[in-house]
C-alpha cells in the first residue's frame, strides 16, 4: 500500500483503519469525540508500544480541534475558535510555573510561518514579573522566542532552545509549527495540540532534531496547524476517491519529490488562524478574558 504521509494523528488512525480488516481491533490507542465551543474535537490516546507502532506516533494525547466552520465567520467564531483551542491546551497543561513559548519555522514562507506569526500574539510577561512584581503578580511567568531555520541562522532549533531552557529554566516548552495533512479539506480548518513534543519542520518536509522531554529534560506541549499536503499523497487519495484502487504506488513512490501542495489564499488563513493559536495560548495560561487579551496586544 503507498505510504500516505501526515502529522496527524486522527489522520494516521484513519489509515490504519483503511489498511485493517474492519473486524480488526486497534489495540493500544483510544479514540473519543466531543465538541468544545460548538466546534468538534476528536481526542486520540496512544497508550503503549502497540498503538506506537500502529500509528507511527510516539504515546502520548492527541487532540485535534476541527475549525472547518471557522472560515463561515458566524457570530462570536473567533472568541469560539479562541476558546476551544485555549480549553484543549489548558487541561494539557501544568497548572502553575514558567513558561517558554516557540515559534518555529520560517516567517519569509507562509505556509511555514505559523509558529512566528502566532509568537506575535502570545502576551510576553517574564521580564515585566521580574521588574514590576506587585503589578503583574497575577499573571504567569512566559518568554517567547521565533527560532527561524537552519538555512539562515546557520543554528538548529533545538539546540537554541536547549540553551534557552538552561538559561530561562522554564517549568515547560509550548511549541507551535507547521504540519502536513493528508486531505486538502483539514489544511488550515485543525489544530493538533498534544503532549509529546514535536519535529521542527516537518509540515514543510523538512525534519530536524525533536523537541520532546527527552531532549529538553522539561515537558514540551505542541499545537500544529497543517498547511500543506504532500503531492504524492493528494494524488493517491484523489485516485481512490474516484474509484481507482488499482494504481502503481511503488511507482508513485518513486516520483514523490519534495513537492507540496497549499491553498492559494494561505496568507490569510495562516495570520487568520495563527491568531487563534497566540490568542488560545494567553487563555490557556492567563486568567484574562479575550478583550483583555486584545487591549493588553494592541
Amino acid at each position: 500500500m503507498f505510504p500516505k504521509r501526515t502529522d496527524l494523528a486522527l489522520e494516521a488512525r484513519e489509515l490504519w483503519q483503511e489498511s485493517a480488516e474492519k473486524t480488526t481491533r486497534l489495540n493500544g490507542v483510544k479514540a473519543t469525540k466531543q465538541r468544545a465551543e460548538g466546534y468538534p474535537v476528536t481526542r486520540v490516546d496512544i497508550l503503549d508500544e502497540r498503538g506506537e507502532k500502529a500509528l507511527g506516533k510516539p504515546r502520548g494525547t492527541y487532540r485535534t480541534v476541527d475549525l472547518t466552520t471557522f472560515w463561515q465567520r458566524k457570530s462570536d467564531f473567533f472568541e469560539r475558535a479562541v476558546r476551544a483551542v485555549g480549553g484543549q491546551l489548558k487541561e494539557l497543561l501544568p497548572g502553575k510555573g514558567p513558561v517558554l513559548v516557540i515559534g518555529l519555522g520560517n516567517g519569509a514562507m507562509t505556509p511555514d510561518a505559523v509558529g512566528p506569526l502566532a509568537a506575535d500574539n502570545v502576551l510576553v510577561t517574564r521580564h515585566l514579573i521580574a521588574a514590576m512584581p506587585k503589578h503583574f503578580a497575577g499573571f504567569r511567568p512566559v518568554a517567547v522566542f521565533r527560532t527561524g531555520v537552519l538555512g539562515t541562522t546557520g543554528v538548529e532549533s533545538a539546540e537554541t532552545v536547549r540553551g534557552l531552557v538552561a538559561e530561562v529554566q522554564p517549568a515547560l516548552v509550548i511549541a507551535v509549527d507547521a504540519l502536513a495533512s493528508r486531505r486538502v479539506g483539514r489544511v488550515c480548518a485543525t489544530v493538533q495540540l498534544s503532549d509529546t513534543g514535536i519535529a521542527p519542520g516537518s509540515g514543510v518536509g523538512n525534519h530536524r532534531a525533536a523537541l520532546n522531554q527527552e531532549a529538553l529534560g522539561i515537558p514540551v506541549f505542541a499545537i500544529g496547524i497543517p498547511t500543506v499536503v504532500d503531492s504524492a499523497t493528494l494524488a493517491a487519495d484523489l485516485l481512490e476517491e474516484s474509484g481507482i484502487t488499482d494504481y502503481d504506488g511503488e511507482a508513485l513512490q518513486k516520483s514523490r519529490q519534495n513537492l507540496m501542495v497549499t491553498p492559494r489564499d494561505i496568507d490569510q488563513q495562516v495570520r487568520d488562524l495563527a491568531k487563534v493559536v497566540g490568542y488560545g495560548i494567553n487563555w490557556a495560561l492567563q486568567d484574562l478574558e479575550i478583550e483583555e487579551i486584545n487591549a493588553l496586544l494592541s
